[in-house]
């Protein structure tokens, strides 16, 4: 691969010591990780079914569920999907395949996800979508925000960084968010958005491209 900006790697974004290393490379851009999702999610969860579905909830296909999840009537998981300890699925939740979900992370009311990877204490938690996508430790999705992830020329997704358009080789590519990252509600960010670290964006944003880590990104309903 060729040579990318330091602030677009998986390090510059994502506390890496701790979780899931075999699927994030340093020195890679972040959606490296993505790259891989499928066959790791597949080998983890291979054969392994699903346990009984609670209640008012559907599973599909091989899922994996750790301690104290708490899964509300009128949620649908569609496996290969991994689901920490002490993740919270609300009501009307749907996993659509190819789904990781760190302990404790939070998936809410009519929010969707696919093919993304929410680190440890990452919300998605009101009308959210989440496609080919990645949220960093205690990120946070205002509601309605929606992380596009197909470009309406088609072809793959071009990440933006500054005056350079690279191309990251994915037909589908949403948004990663960095550790601590935060939306308003209603924010779309458009395909191939990298928000660093503790950056915030504002209600009603249409952002596209690098937001610089630790950020503010305003609309005129911030003043």
């Amino acid at each position: 691969m060729a040579p990318w900006p330091a602030e677009l790697s998986a390090a510059a974004l994502f506390e890496l010591a701790d979780w899931r290393p075999e699927l994030f490379d340093p020195e890679l851009p972040a959606w490296a990780a993505l790259d891989r999702l499928s066959a790791y999610l597949a080998a983890l969860t291979a054969g392994r079914g699903h346990p009984p579905a609670p209640p008012g909830v559907h599973f599909e296909g091989d899922i994996v569920i750790g301690d104290g999840v708490v899964i509300e009537p009128g949620v649908f998981v569609r496996g290969p999907a991994v689901l920490e300890a002490e993740v919270t699925l609300r009501q009307g939740a749907y996993l659509r395949g190819d789904v990781l979900l760190g302990r404790g992370a939070l998936l809410g009311h009519c929010s969707e996800a696919k093919h993304s990877i929410l680190w440890p204490g990452a919300h998605a938690p009101h009308f959210n979508y989440v496609g080919d996508s990645i949220l960093g430790r205690r990120t946070n999705l205002g509601a309605g925000t929606v992380l596009s992830n197909v470009p309406l020329a088609g072809g793959t997704v071009a990440v933006r960084y500054g005056s350079e358009r690279l191309d990251s080789g994915r037909r589908k590519l949403g948004a990663l968010l960095g550790d601590g990252a935060q939306t308003g509600c209603q924010a779309v960010l458009n395909p191939g958005t990298v928000v660093g670290r503790g950056a915030r964006i504002g209600p009603l944003a249409n952002v596209v491209g690098f937001v610089a880590p630790g950020s503010v990104l305003r609309t005129p309903r911030d003043e």
